[in-house]
């Protein structure tokens, strides 16, 4: 991890400090997901299962999981990481069933009831990697929220195994939630499939779901084509960014940042601290506990590409935290919660030392589906209301009318509305018992 010292660089330097690492592969990636994507709105099916097998060394002859493969899977599974999976699942329905937005309806003046009722998206597609690590967590943290809100139709996408057959963890996973259809599907090929449909994958109206740059450029571009599908957010590559003081715990720190560098090569991890002794004090054990890891090698590639960054105080700790916008923001201070109002933009928040991120990427009950790449400055994470439409609705009495009719016709003819103010001044009108005038 290279070191550096907040304060010694100029303003070009702090925007290379807090750049993601995709970002430079951005025009090349741009234009091939474009062809895959143009590949399987075209031939649908048939480019698909050509680009899983080029991509994912896979072979299908047929795209969707059948039921049998359902039963498999969960016959395969160890009992204890069954009995997890439903426990995770109970633990995030709980918060999601608390945290769900409520029908509203509100008296804004006499005889003038203004509403908000709540209606499900009718059919989602969710995204859930299973490159070099299945995330059987992603499926849960997608299917549970979809089904609190109510969608008529889930359809999820997981790349396939040289085998041909999904992880069964995830298969698992999707069955508890109450996801309809399963296919084996991967990359920008999976997101092209549910945005536009094949003969055997059906159209979605909006697609979740964290994945690599492939994944996350294919969903930026069918959700910028109005034939295409809506997107939760561009969730991309992990990231996390821990900010911490002299007090915290250096194998504690090491451990969150290496539990995200393991995601993948293109993860970011970045360590905030005014503490020159702390920050000596992780590097050796990240060093330490990378070498014991199974993907030490994929830690390492991801190591490249973060940063220890050396400031005068917590509390430029976390001006450069708000800058930067973590996906996943870990504060490792004495009394935490004393500077969480200087939070300004991260997807989730981690308190104090017995809070590692992993218990949110799995069973703490909050969503692990959040913003990367800075977009926390204007994205929420994935919750109840990601798979609902919020209608407004108005109903007025004659009274209200008159109420507020007055004030509607002002602003129309401010804004030279004639139509608009007619509509209104008829009405007036005619409860007035006058014969409308022009």
């Amino acid at each position: 991890m290279r070191r550096l010292v907040w304060n010694a660089l100029d303003e070009p330097g702090r925007e290379a400090a807090l750049a993601r690492p995709v970002q430079v592969q951005a025009v090349n990636l741009r234009e091939v997901v474009r062809r895959i994507v143009a590949e399987v709105r075209r031939h649908g099916d048939e480019a698909a299962l050509r680009f899983t097998a080029s991509y994912d060394r896979c072979v299908l002859k047929r795209i969707e999981v059948e039921p049998r493969e359902f039963d498999q899977a969960e016959a395969a599974l160890d009992p204890a990481l069954k009995a997890a999976i439903r426990e995770a699942a109970g633990r995030i329905e709980a918060f999601h069933r608390a945290t769900a937005p409520l029908p509203v309806a509100v008296e804004t003046a006499p005889g003038v009831r203004v509403e908000r009722v709540l209606r499900p998206i009718s059919r989602v597609g969710l995204y859930v990697p299973a490159g070099s690590a299945p995330l059987p967590s992603t499926a849960l943290m997608l299917g549970v929220p979809a089904r609190v809100a109510g969608c008529r139709e889930v359809v999820l996408c997981s790349p396939a195994r040289p085998d041909g057959r999904c992880d069964p963890a995830v298969l698992y996973a999707a069955r508890v939630v109450g996801v309809h259809r399963v296919f084996k599907l991967g990359g920008a090929q999976a997101i092209a499939a549910m945005a536009y449909g094949t003969a055997s994958v059906p159209r979605c109206d909006k697609l979740f779901g964290p994945g690599n740059a492939w994944v996350t450029e294919a969903k930026v571009q069918v959700s910028t084509d109005p034939q295409g599908a809506a997107i939760d957010m561009p969730a991309g590559p992990s990231e996390v960014l821990v900010v911490a003081d002299a007090q915290a715990e250096p194998a504690f720190v090491a451990a969150d940042l290496l539990s995200q560098a393991e995601h993948g090569p293109d993860s970011q991890v970045l360590l905030v601290s005014p503490s020159a002794p702390l920050l000596d004090a992780v590097a050796v054990e990240v060093e330490r506990q990378c070498a014991a890891l199974p993907r030490a090698d994929i830690a390492r590639q991801a190591l490249t590409n973060s940063r220890v960054i050396e400031v005068d105080s917590l509390e430029q700790a976390l001006e450069v935290s708000n800058r930067y916008a973590p996906e996943h923001l870990i504060l490792q201070v004495a009394e935490p919660r004393g500077w969480l109002a200087r939070v300004e933009s991260a997807g989730s928040v981690f308190l104090g030392a017995w809070t590692p991120e992993s218990v949110g990427d799995y069973s703490s009950g909050s969503n692990h589906v959040l913003p990367t790449y800075g977009y926390a400055r204007s994205h929420s994470g994935v919750s109840v209301a990601s798979f609902q439409k919020q209608i407004s609705v108005q109903e007025l009495s004659p009274d209200g009318l008159r109420a507020i009719g007055p004030c509607t016709v002002t602003l129309a003819a401010a804004e030279q509305l004639e139509a608009h103010r007619r509509a209104v001044t008829f009405r007036l009108a005619a409860l007035n018992a006058e014969v409308p005038v022009a």
